[in-house]
């Protein structure tokens, strides 16, 4: 019976990475349309009907380039991140199916926190084994910004656990809590840090086109770099839908999860990039101070 449940997370979880992995395809396309809206241009529109296929095409052209690898070769360690930051995206949906597959796991949020801590890891990992001090910058900034909004993360889920009873994510899915509404602070300090977690506009320090180049994908091509691309937009989608459980309740889960996915997407053609010192010091100095004085009104 053990053996049969395990089979079970493991072919659930395969099924919702391919399905997420397919919708993150046509994401990166409406992403692009987007983008090219607000720009006043019309975005890709010429491989297949009105540009549906893109995406594809892209997929195809990055996993047929050639990387010389005796030149340079990437230590183990960026292989390290690469395959570390694709586990990290599996156990994404694997923590997706569990609660779609009616798996119940009383300590399924304690699980997503671990999950967010390895992101830090991934990031440096990548950055420092690819011989380019930009990545390494990028890296290092990645790592510290990681354990910022981490913190933000823990306290804000301890603290609606506390209120729910239980570290299951079934409380939250089944019943509209209306946490935006009593907690309208913790919400916004949490969508921040999802910008952060994501590598999205105007806390993208990770991937910093203007000033790191292209941040810790810049040595990357073919496979490793789609891997790096799509898990991003993967876990992107993971949070959007994290996100409206915890503050909206599961009964419109997908409409508030594609109201956060334009959200991410209109914050990167639109705000400017916040200097990463004034960042990190409203995380600390007042984010923190903040949701301390919530754990003190709820307890």
């Amino acid at each position: 019976m053990v053996v049969l449940n395990y089979f079970y997370s493991f072919t659930s979880g395969l099924l919702c990475f391919l399905l997420i992995m397919l919708f993150v395809a046509f994401f990166i396309l409406a992403e692009r349309k987007v983008l090219g809206y607000i720009q006043i241009r019309k975005g890709p529109n010429k491989v297949g009907v009105v540009g549906l296929l893109q995406s594809f095409a892209d997929l195809l052209k990055l996993i047929i380039k050639f990387k010389f690898q005796f030149y340079q070769v990437r230590t183990w360690l960026g292989w390290w991140g690469v395959l570390l930051l694709v586990f990290l995206s599996c156990s994404y949906c694997v923590v997706f199916s569990v609660v779609y597959g009616g798996m119940f796991d009383s300590n399924i949020m304690l699980w997503f926190l671990v999950l967010t801590s390895l992101t830090g890891y991934c990031l440096i990992s990548v950055g420092w084994g690819s011989y380019n001090k930009f990545a390494l910058m990028s890296s290092i900034r990645s790592a510290f910004g990681s354990v910022t909004f981490e913190a933000c993360f823990m306290c804000i889920l301890i603290l609606f656990c506390i209120v729910l009873g239980s570290y299951s994510l079934f409380g939250f899915f089944f019943e509209s809590w209306g946490f935006v509404v009593l907690l309208p602070l913790c919400y916004f300090f949490w969508v921040v840090g999802v910008l952060c977690e994501c590598n999205r506009t105007p806390l993208d320090y990770a991937e910093a086109e203007s000033e790191l180049v292209s941040g810790l994908n810049t040595e990357y091509c073919s496979v490793p770099f789609t891997c790096l691309f799509a898990c991003e937009y993967l876990i992107m989608l993971i949070f959007s839908w994290v996100t409206s459980v915890l503050f909206f309740g599961g009964h419109l889960v997908l409409l508030f999860t594609m109201f956060h996915v334009f959200f991410l997407v209109w914050c990167r053609g639109t705000l400017p990039r916040v200097r990463y010192d004034f960042f990190v010091k409203f995380m600390w100095e007042w984010v923190l101070l903040v949701l301390i004085l919530y754990f003190f009104v709820v307890l």
